[in-house]
């Protein structure tokens, strides 16, 4: 039976130019205004080059033939049409992009990183933490993940399938599962007329299905923690709205760590007809790798009823160690809907069976019992669907649920035994899936209700711009998706008396839990504290408790030692794993044994790098500014005090300013730097202007004046040796490079302001001299960077090309582009910081197409480096400036000097020489 519209029934596919709208830039420190527009995405100030292009705006779209608009689809988000293919395709960074010159001094650290890579993989049989010579490949389809924090996610592509997998603690699977599918079946007079996957692919297997959606009419909208895929279906005078929610909720510690997801189908009925509609979940039990190889899987349906809520659906149990779980799609059962299901397929076969079932009546069987278990190298799927009748120009919502319970973990080393946090509310035992299933299905409601009531200030807010709004709720996916785990902390788990007292360590921890994501999912090392230093603010602005948590464990981690020496792969020297009194890179590697072996980092030594222990002191003081924590204060004080003692050493020549070794000891762990720099010259000074504070709320006088004289004899050093009147220069060395325009140099004004301080008597770095580096960066990183639609390079030199003197100076890193927008929305050049940051925007996600991937690099061309990475959270940094600078606006002006950038005239040289 033709089940599909045949092909000469088809609306043509041809292409209609998408609307173009553009923002008003007010050309001062007055926030971006947005125009009233119907397409909210066309949002570049209209003197950017390149504004109305369908290139830069809009070109998500163009391929949209429908008219549906679906069913309660919010105007702001990121929106793409499935048909759309991305003409850029760009390949991981490696060893073919590194220059000659670079390539010569890292032959040393490549022949190092060989060896160490083989012993890793072909002898210890592991995965590297960082896989240099296996990156992950570009694959343009990801949206929106499923799942809360610390339980796991799974992400379901804008294309609709299901492609990327974390499940087991921070390890990754990207492949898309044929099986795991949406099935819509309409019915008229007692007749199918329609059935369709509701997929783009065409796969080998499951060939008895009807695939190969016409993806032209449809499209996908992205607002984390919700999504939204509208179908427009063709001849059938019917549109559904399939819409997902995940318990992303801020401020909340119970709702926000479970491991479910919803799937709310909104059908509509355009038509004079009365229809019968049917959607089946189909989902296969496992992945169909390795791990499913073995056999001994099985399904059973079950049925939970509950304050008068009923919901059906089957158990897919995985038993596979070391972490087994249970997966259930479940679906909610109403008066006006009917549930039925197959309790097992066969998901490598040519599924007749299925397909034919629901073709027959728009139902499943429903067999009762439990599956058989599955044979060795013998796959098994399962399917639940809802029908509904739909009368003329009706509507009607059918309800879906996934959820995951993996309640018992461990992670690579198979040691220490721990149990998520979602296990506190639905028990350990594995046998949670039927009620979370339950409590999602009764709950999505209102936690759309609480989502809407965070999110819809901003969305509401007409001065901030339609890109921006989709940003910075869709950059947090990484909180859920970063292979995150948030787990519980039991009484006998913190035996010692940590160092100083910490008063409310074991209180936070048994109460909050133990919180950790990884730096990148391609950079496999939790908590890794100079790129959390970055992304932190979404932590801190929207679940608190969990920063503060955060931060215990590191102070911890800092007091302990562990000496067993480690070669590291950069200088091909030997030196301890761990030191006392500096903190951690990291908190370790889910491959291996994290929080009990921290450092998985081998590149450096991170104990002599010059920024992690400046960072801690500075996230102390802002945690402590922003959730006036007094108790949390005053534990850190003693740890602040020993890292700064620490930091000490590093001031060579007593003149109140550190030195960087001559290698690259800070975050761009590939950028020399060389004496007093800019960058952590700047942190520095920060962190010293941070403890005179802290002295003071602390009462310790004599640290207080020991710091102010520090201070005092820094800020004459830093201006000294690095103010060149236009910027700070990169560092103080005879290199070329020194006098490179480094984006981040503002870094410390960037978190002193974060902290209300860094003005008036808590000045540190004189403002015209903050002004005017930003300006210059704008000028010469962002304008005279390509064309200035990418955000802002790493590295300038003076005469206006990027500074190539290593693998990291002439890249784009996400993150630091965000926080450099902070900076400049601090001090007053709002309008320049949007620019800047839109860049990356609508590179990373319309260009690209690395949404829900967002790496920490790209270059101008080619490459990208390190997908899904944490440090673009820092967006939030953003909204706290935005925040600021509104409460500040009722007490005193806030000005933008040089107001509105100018565009450079095409094939213009920029030039900052000294003279």
């Amino acid at each position: 039976m033709e089940t599909s519209i045949p092909a000469s029934e088809q609306t043509s596919c041809g292409k209609e130019d998408p609307r173009v709208c553009c923002f008003e830039d007010t050309g001062g420190a007055e926030a971006v205004q947005v125009a009233d527009c119907e397409n909210p995405e066309d949002s570049r100030p209209q003197e950017e080059p390149g504004c109305c292009n369908p290139e830069n705006s809009g070109q998500l779209m163009a391929s949209y033939e429908g008219k549906a608009k679906g069913y309660l689809v919010p105007p702001f988000g990121w929106r793409i049409c499935l048909a759309h293919e991305f003409a850029e395709k760009r390949k991981p960074f490696d060893a073919n992009n590194i220059s000659l010159s670079n390539m010569i001094k890292l032959v040393g650290v490549g022949f190092r990183y060989f060896q160490w890579w083989y012993q890793k993989t072909r002898v210890e049989k592991k995965t590297p933490f960082i896989d240099m010579l296996n990156s992950v490949p570009l694959r343009q389809i990801y949206g929106c993940p499923l799942g809360g924090i610390g339980g796991g996610t799974i992400t379901r592509g804008w294309r609709g399938q299901f492609c990327r997998w974390q499940l087991n603690p921070g390890m990754y699977q990207h492949q898309t599962v044929i099986a795991d599918q949406f099935t819509v079946c309409l019915r008229r007079e007692g007749q199918t007329v329609y059935q369709q996957v509701l997929s783009l692919e065409r796969p080998s297997v499951l060939r008895s299905w009807n695939w190969g959606l016409c993806g032209f009419f449809a499209f996908y909208h992205a607002l984390y923690p919700r999504a939204w895929t509208v179908y427009q279906l063709p001849g059938q005078n019917v549109t559904l709205t399939c819409r997902q929610i995940t318990p992303i909720l801020p401020h909340d510690y119970q709702d926000s760590s479970l491991p479910v997801g919803v799937f709310v189908w909104d059908v509509e009925n355009e038509g004079d007809e009365a229809l019968d509609v049917s959607i089946m979940f189909t989902m296969r039990n496992g992945l169909g790798g390795r791990d499913d190889a073995p056999g001994g899987l099985w399904n059973e349906p079950f049925c939970l009823e509950r304050d008068g809520e009923t919901v059906q659906g089957l158990l897919l149990h995985h038993p596979t160690p070391p972490n087994p779980y249970t997966m259930a799609m479940a679906a909610r059962l109403t008066a006006d809907t009917t549930v039925t299901h197959i309790t097992a397929f066969d998901p490598d076969s040519t599924g007749q069976q299925v397909w034919q079932d629901l073709l027959q009546d728009g139902q499943l069987d429903s067999p009762a019992g439990r599956s058989t278990p599955s044979q060795k190298g013998v796959g098994i799927a399962g399917a639940v669907c809802v029908a509904a009748k739909l009368p003329p120009r009706g509507r009607c919502c059918l309800e879906f649920s996934l959820a995951w319970d993996m309640p018992r973990i461990v992670f690579g080393a198979k040691g220490q035994v721990y149990y998520r946090r979602y296990t506190r509310f639905f028990g350990q035992d594995g046998s949670a899936a039927p009620a979370l299933s339950h409590y999602a299905l009764c709950r999505y409601a209102d936690w759309e209700e609480r989502i809407s009531a965070w999110q819809s200030p901003i969305l509401e807010d007409r001065s901030l711009p339609a890109w921006y709004k989709s940003a910075l709720f869709n950059e947090l996916y990484f909180l859920a998706d970063g292979g995150t785990v948030w787990l519980e902390v039991p009484e006998d788990a913190l035996t010692e008396e940590p160092e100083g007292g910490m008063r409310q360590l074991r209180p936070m921890l048994r109460e909050y839990g133990r919180f950790g994501y990884l730096e990148g999912q391609e950079y496999r090392m939790y908590n890794t504290y100079d790129v959390h230093f970055y992304a932190s603010f979404a932590l801190i602005m929207l679940w608190p408790k969990l920063e503060l948590s955060l931060q215990y464990d590191m102070a911890l981690a800092t007091l302990k030692e562990d000496l067993t020496p480690r070669r590291y792969l950069m200088s091909g020297l030997t030196a301890p794993v761990k030191r006392r009194n500096v903190i951690p890179h990291d908190i370790g590697d889910p491959d291996d044994e994290p929080w009990l072996r921290v450092n998985a980092y081998v590149i450096h030594d991170t104990a002599d790098w010059k920024d992690l222990n400046l960072k801690f002191v500075l996230q102390v003081y802002r945690d402590y500014y922003l959730t006036g924590d007094q108790g949390f204060l005053r534990d850190m004080w003693p740890v602040c005090l020993a890292v700064m003692e620490s930091e000490m050493e590093f001031d060579k020549d007593h003149d109140g300013l550190i030195e960087n070794g001559g290698y690259a000891d800070q975050t761009y762990d590939g950028w020399v730097t060389t004496g007093p720099s800019a960058y952590c010259g700047g942190l520095w000074l920060a962190a010293v202007a941070v403890m005179v504070q802290m002295a003071t709320l602390c009462e310790a006088q004599d640290i207080q004046e020991k710091f102010s004289s520090i201070l005092s004899r820094g800020k004459e050093a830093y201006e000294r040796l690095l103010w060149n009147g236009r910027y700070y220069n990169y560092d103080s060395s005879s290199q070329p490079q020194s006098r490179s325009i480094m984006s981040d140099q503002c870094a410390g004004q960037w978190f002193l302001r974060a902290c209300g301080l860094g003005e008036g008597d808590t000045e540190v770095f004189p403002t015209p001299h903050v002004v005017r580096a930003l300006q210059t960066i704008f000028e010469f990183n962002v304008q005279a960077f390509a064309g200035g639609a990418m955000g802002a390079v790493n590295g300038m030199q003076p005469h206006g090309v990027p500074d190539t003197s290593s693998v990291q100076s002439d890249e784009v890193w996400v993150g630091v582009v965000y926080g450099l927008a902070a900076t400049m929305i601090q001090e007053g050049l709002t309008s320049k910081g949007f620019w800047t940051a839109e860049g990356c925007y609508r590179t990373v996600w319309e260009r690209l197409g690395l949404a829900f991937q967002t790496p920490e690099a790209y270059c101008q061309q080619r490459v990208f480096r390190s997908l899904a990475y944490m440090r673009p959270l820092s967006i939030w940094a953003m909204q706290l400036a935005l925040q600021q600078q509104q409460s500040r606006k009722a007490s005193r002006p806030v000005v933008e000097l040089n107001t509105g950038p100018k565009a450079r005239p095409k094939g213009a040289t920029a030039n900052l020489s000294p003279e």
